[in-house]
């Protein structure tokens, strides 16, 4: 999946949201997920391509979140969505103040090792492009051994920044340039699911 490191900024000066006396705090992202190879119920959800844009709010640590748009490509059955819905309330467990299924979008979706892309609605609805950041070697920039989300394992976080990542639908649309952006592939089973029960 091509994933935007959550935006999560203090806002200050002429332009912030003030709630008393703080400034308002977002965590704003983007995650364009392909499955590789799954199934859920003898369903297999090889190939299905969906998009999370939200904010996690304030603190995302005590469980709660702020807003969430999940959106499908139109090729995904109506019983991979069942299943996939179920999958990320596992991947991501919050409570969510708003959680809405959006109106299908095609999703454009491929990465190299130069650059990886990933548009809903030729970039209408949301777009995200990241570029390779060079290392030590030409090979991509791999944190290894770290978690992600609820997630037992991945095969290492790619750092790529991106030269745009953006959600233009609704009524909290965002964009930035230039900030971190990851690739991950993630393995999970109803055996984790399962266990942490």
């Amino acid at each position: 999946m091509l994933l935007q490191w959550p935006i999560c900024p203090r806002h200050s000066g002429q332009h912030a949201e003030h709630h008393g006396d703080e400034a308002a705090h977002y965590c704003r992202f983007n995650m364009a997920h392909r499955v590789n190879k799954g199934s859920y119920n003898g369903v297999a959800l090889d190939g299905a391509k969906y998009w999370l844009a939200g904010d996690l709010g304030e603190d995302f640590s005590q469980g709660k979140a702020d807003w969430a748009v999940l959106t499908f490509d139109p090729s995904v059955s109506e019983e991979q969505r069942e299943g996939i819905k179920v999958i990320l309330s596992h991947i991501l467990p919050l409570q969510w103040s708003s959680f809405e299924v959006e109106q299908d979008a095609e999703m454009q979706w491929m990465a190299d090792n130069d650059k990886a892309e990933a548009r809903l609605n030729d970039g209408k609805t949301a777009e995200m492009v990241l570029q390779h950041q060079q290392g030590m070697t030409d090979g991509p920039v791999v944190i290894q051994n770290i978690g992600y989300a609820m997630v037992p394992r991945n095969n290492g976080v790619i750092l790529m920044p991106n030269l745009v990542q953006a959600y233009h639908a609704g009524e909290k649309p965002f964009e930035t340039k230039g900030t971190t952006g990851f690739m991950v592939t993630i393995d999970i089973s109803s055996e984790d699911v399962m266990a942490g029960q």
